[in-house]
């Protein structure tokens, strides 16, 4: 009478999800040490102007920065001191810009290419002719949303 005990088909145990959070948490942390946040080094002297009435932009995700500025100190003897154009991390001439313009868009979502805003830093002390180029060549390439960057003037009555 032994032999005849049915046995009980036993399934495949459940998976202990009770380790879960600890390994979740290991990942971040792994990636909040391990990752870099990519910053531009600004090569050019960015003594920005100030200005009353600005706005602050809600999309940061579809800014391109341009940099226009004399070359800094630690660059003035590669480059001169003649005001220079910045293209995310290199000193560029405005003849670049519509290829800056085009990688920058080949960049972004496709719904969101023509709604690229271009940055402009540029100094307060910098020739406007470099601007008035960069802005003919943003022309050209087809991107007429420019906003530009400027430090808040605290003083209202002049």
């Amino acid at each position: 009478m032994l032999g005849h005990f049915k046995r009980k088909k036993k399934g495949t145990p459940a998976i202990s999800t009770a380790s879960l959070p600890d390994i979740v948490f290991i990942l971040l942390f792994f990636f909040m040490v391990a990752t870099r946040m990519r910053e531009t080094e600004i090569k050019v002297k960015s003594n920005l102007p100030k200005a009353t009435e600005m706005e602050k932009l809600e999309k940061k995700d579809l800014l391109s920065y341009i940099y226009i500025g004399a070359p800094a100190e630690s660059y003035q003897k590669e480059f001169g001191s003649a005001p220079r154009l910045q293209l995310n991390d290199r000193l560029a001439t405005p003849d670049e810009v519509i290829d800056f313009v085009a990688t920058e868009k080949a960049k972004m979502r496709p719904e969101l290419q023509n709604a690229i805003i271009i940055a402009i830093k540029c100094d307060k002390d910098a020739d406007l002719g470099i601007l008035s180029d960069v802005k003919i060549e943003l022309r050209k390439a087809n991107a007429l949303k420019v906003t530009y960057i400027t430090l808040k003037d605290d003083k209202k009555n002049r």
